[in-house]
């Protein structure tokens, strides 16, 4: 089970794998605990010094810049020593193994591992692997999950919206190919949201999504009608092994988000997007810089929420305490 490895035998987190199975009390936790280090970024000296004598190094074996850059600043601003490995002319580029590599690493005692790989099961894997107090954070792995870029959708959404059981709450697009879907949709049942609805073409979605109590909609119109929370995904297009659309230009007139297109959402609903943004196939640019979009807020969250989740997974005590007295 993954969920038994993510937490030490005190019951205290340690690895960040999936939100598969963690109780409520936990995501709210994190929020808790990333909304005492919002104002940390607002200081002209933008660190606390939870982490120091940490080192994290961060492994990307697959392309990233949002997210490595965010997980980067989340540990700079803990004080944590950060290594961010150049895969493409790292050791495992000539051949070493995965888990050689990781173990060299440990070597050189790192405490923490942030990774990033194409194929699902990579970070879990890790995980089985390292030494008792190394930690390993999951920063996206195939299509499996992308728990960091959930929670920080679930800050985003609680900031603006409060309480998250009235809301409703489409996701929109390659379902499919997502990790950061299937990571959104565990986290709003857990957090108890009414109305989970999903919105892509059939080919887009997978088998069965009918019997797991999301409400599926092939019209984006009729989907989008009078929700709250409007979820964009970007097509995963270097997943795609075959041929899911007629093209860019059929899926843009048939699931792009225009401005007319949200008037059918209520009028105070949020408009999200995990990025990199394709304008003119997800989404308009009108939309995407209009009032109701918070992409850009979501990119600021995702330090805030990084920083929580690093700084409990490194059991570094009272995190909340911690940025409060150094304010």
């Amino acid at each position: 089970m993954i969920r038994d490895i993510q937490f030490d035998d005190a019951g205290r987190l340690r690895h960040f794998l999936t939100l598969e199975g963690l109780a409520p009390a936990l995501l709210y936790r994190i929020m808790d605990t990333a909304e005492s280090f919002v104002s940390v970024t607002d200081r002209q000296i933008k660190k606390v010094p939870l982490l120091r004598g940490k080192t994290i190094v961060n492994l990307f074996f697959e392309n990233s810049t949002r997210t490595r850059t965010t997980f980067e600043l989340a540990a700079k601003r803990l004080s944590a020593d950060v290594l961010s490995i150049n895969i493409a002319t790292s050791a495992t580029s000539k051949g070493e193994g995965l888990l050689d590599t990781i173990w060299n690493l440990q070597a050189m005692h790192v405490d923490m591992f942030v990774v990033r790989h194409a194929h699902s099961g990579a970070a879990h894997f890790i995980a089985q692997h390292v030494e008792p107090h190394v930690s390993v954070i999951n920063a996206g792995d195939g299509r499996h999950a992308h728990p960091t870029q959930a929670m920080l959708d679930m800050f985003t959404i609680r900031r603006i919206k409060g309480d998250f059981t009235p809301l409703s709450v489409a996701i929109v697009g390659d379902i499919l190919h997502s990790r950061v879907a299937r990571s959104e949709i565990h986290a709003l049942k857990i957090l108890g949201v009414s109305d989970i609805r999903v919105i892509a073409p059939p080919t887009l979605l997978p088998g069965g999504i009918e019997q797991s109590g999301l409400r599926v909609f092939h019209d984006l119109d009729a989907g989008l009608r009078d929700v709250d929370v409007v979820i964009m995904l970007r097509l995963q297009r270097e997943r795609m092994s075959g041929t899911f659309l007629p093209s860019k230009q059929e899926y843009y007139l048939r699931f792009g988000l225009t401005e007319a297109r949200l008037r059918q959402a209520r009028p105070d609903a949020i408009v999200m997007h995990p990025g990199p943004i394709n304008r003119g196939v997800e989404i308009d640019s009108r939309v995407a810089d209009g009032v109701q979009s918070v992409i850009l807020q979501q990119v600021g969250y995702g330090i805030a929420i990084r920083m929580a989740i690093l700084s409990m997974a490194m059991h570094s005590g009272d995190a909340a305490a911690a940025a409060r007295e150094a304010s």
